[in-house]
C-alpha cells in the first residue's frame, strides 16, 4: 500500500519556526525526488520545495527562499521541511508528494497557521 503521511503542522507566531516531516512508502520514496506543496484558502496549490534522491539538488519557490530548507533521511524514508522566519502568508495546508516530476502520490496535508 502506497502511503505518504505528513506531520508537524501547528500554530506558530510570525517570525517563529516549524519543521514538517513526511514519511513515504518505499515505492514512492526510493531513488526518487520528493516535494512539498501548499494551499491557502481560495488559492491554488503551489510548489514550495523539492529535493533529489541524493540531496544533490534542491529547489525552492521564490517566496520561501532563504527561509525554508528541505532535507531528507533516506534511511528513514522521510523528507523534512524546516521553516523559519514564518510570515502570515505562509499559513496553508502543506502537502508532501512524490515521486517527482509527476507527483502521483500525495499525503493528506498538515495545517500550518501563522499568527500575528
Amino acid at each position: 500500500q502506497v502511503q505518504v503521511v505528513e506531520s508537524g503542522g501547528g500554530l506558530v507566531q510570525a517570525g517563529g519556526s516549524l519543521t514538517l516531516s513526511c514519511v513515504a512508502s518505499q515505492r514512492v520514496f526510493n531513488n526518487n525526488a520528493m516535494g512539498w506543496f501548499r494551499q491557502s484558502p481560495g488559492k491554488e496549490r503551489e510548489f514550495v520545495a523539492s529535493i533529489t534522491w541524493r540531496s544533490s539538488s534542491r529547489s525552492y519557490a521564490d517566496s520561501v527562499k532563504g527561509r525554508f530548507t528541505i532535507s531528507r533521511d533516506n534511511a528513514k524514508n522521510t523528507v523534512y521541511l524546516q521553516m523559519t522566519s514564518l510570515k502570515l502568508e505562509d499559513t496553508a495546508v502543506y502537502y508532501c508528494a512524490g515521486p517527482a516530476p509527476g507527483y502521483d502520490y500525495w499525503g493528506q496535508g498538515t495545517q500550518v497557521t501563522v499568527s500575528s
